[in-house]
């Protein structure tokens, strides 16, 4: 089965998951910018969600980490808890 490492940074608007995808590409770390800003509890790892499967995570975000480049900058994804910008770090099939 395959299965995927990732992290991510949740926001409640648009506007600022588009404001910290261009930090994130202009330099900043992003591990950084999830501690500071995420409102997901991953946020104090940094955003890191660890290793998942399939179905484990909501239909919006599984359909990215399953076909995204690996280490690629990803979003804003909505999603019904508000906007992602992730990064899948790992993925085996």
């Amino acid at each position: 089965m395959a299965r995927a490492t990732a992290r991510h940074i949740l926001v409640e608007t648009e506007d600022k998951c588009l404001e910290l995808k261009q930090r994130i590409e202009e330099g900043e770390d992003f591990t950084a910018v999830a501690k500071e800003f995420s409102t997901c509890p991953s946020s104090a790892q940094g955003g890191d969600l660890g290793q998942f499967g399939p179905g484990m995570m909501v239909k919006e975000f599984d359909e990215v980490v399953f076909s995204a480049d690996i280490n690629s900058l990803q979003g804003p994804v909505k999603t019904q808890f508000g906007y992602h910008l992730l990064e899948v770090t790992e993925r085996t099939d």
